[in-house]
């Protein structure tokens, strides 16, 4: 099977949606998939050409050039000749971007079944370029129920056609350390960008250290709020308080996690799912995050963790309180978390799972066919 995969961002880029391809493509691969990857990437100033893994990726400066006619017209007939030279069996769209603009440009070019991942935080933002690529979508997927029905009120005709398809990572060989609160040791961790809500999270230790004096929170991750941060911890007297770790590698990043007594996910924006949810679940770490996007697919309230209101960050350091003075309930939530991630999230299972759906939707193409199912 030839899969041309069509990404907004891609190695050597780092975050949740590019780990997750940085997976399942060279397991893909090891099934028999051939891919071409087309990228954006900042700084590009014209068609360049790396390896992942043994896999040819395809760099274009889809952003900075579409104000260019000359410029947009080279790219597009590169695009179409790389399109026409691959001759895909399927292209896989793994979330939708303005860069989409150059396939849709394209999309007469060599015309193959097109899967969309939605697991971004564009639909919030929709515009006729989102539409029109779920439009032509053969299929649709989601990585959480919230995501795929916000995409189903953009785009109702993508209803008999989308499914769910819950994102799964590879459980470290790191096995999970006992869980202590001697020091409690809350984490966050991710881009440090305002719509993560670090921000609340320091009002929230602000307010439980006169309860928990000897609460220590880690900021892990890097972006341009640090410094607002910072600021602030100093603002509210808790700078001894609070450590910045700066970036983390992913191979590093269960090991981190095992140092933390609960992780804090207070982010302000709709969460397409939540990674950090599952590398804490991995972990045997209890979760504290707010109501909003996919975390409540993640976290099950009462459960593996607590799910508090958007913003409140009373709220947050309530239940960080109860889960530091109630040891035992903190333990056996993030057991259960565990073995919920085993179960449920896996990355054999999210492999498996796009395996059947591209041979699925190719066998299909060629029959003619398209069977409305998951």
């Amino acid at each position: 099977m030839r899969i041309l995969f069509w990404s907004s961002a891609f190695w050597p880029s780092i975050g949740g949606v590019q780990v997750l391809a940085a997976k399942l493509l060279p397991a893909l691969e090891a099934r028999g998939c051939q891919y071409l990857v087309v990228a954006t990437k900042s700084g590009c100033v014209e068609n360049e050409i790396a390896s992942f893994k043994g896999i040819p990726v395809h760099y274009f400066p889809f952003w900075n050039s579409m104000a260019d006619m000359a410029r947009l017209t080279q790219i597009r007939q590169q695009v179409a000749k790389l399109k026409r030279t691959f001759a895909p069996d399927l292209v896989h769209i793994d979330g939708v971007s303005r860069s989409d603009f150059y396939y849709n440009l394209t999309s007469h070019v060599h015309p193959a079944p097109v899967l969309v991942s939605l697991h971004n935080g564009w639909l919030s933002q929709a515009d006729m370029l989102v539409e029109r690529t779920l439009r032509s979508a053969t299929w649709v997927v989601g990585c959480s129920e919230a995501t795929l029905n916000e995409a189903r009120q953009l785009v109702p005709e993508i209803q008999p056609r989308s499914s769910v398809l819950y994102n799964g990572i590879e459980a470290p060989p790191l096995q999970p350390a006992p869980l202590s609160f001697d020091p409690p040791r809350l984490l966050c961790l991710g881009r440090v960008v305002e719509e993560k809500g670090f921000d609340v999270a320091l009002d929230a230790l602000a307010l439980l250290v006169d309860r928990i004096p000897q609460a220590r929170l880690i900021i892990a991750g890097d972006g341009p709020a640090r410094s607002a941060l910072e600021e602030q911890a100093l603002r509210l007297g808790i700078v001894d308080a609070v450590e910045f770790t700066g970036w983390v590698d992913p191979e590093n990043i269960p090991k981190l996690v095992n140092t933390a007594s609960v992780v804090v996910i207070p982010s302000r924006w709709q969460e397409p799912f939540g990674l950090v949810a599952l590398d804490a679940a991995l972990m045997g770490r209890p979760v504290v995050a707010m109501q909003v996007g996919g975390l409540p697919e993640v976290v099950v309230h009462g459960q593996t963790g607590l799910l508090v209101e958007l913003e409140n960050a009373r709220a947050l350091a309530e239940a960080i309180t109860l889960l530091v003075e109630q040891p035992q309930t903190a333990m056996q939530m993030g057991q259960n978390g565990r073995r919920r991630a085993l179960e449920h999230f896996s990355l054999d299972r999210y492999v498996n799972a796009y395996d059947a759906l591209y041979r699925r939707l190719i066998a299909e193409a060629k029959t003619g066919l398209l069977t409305a199912r998951p």
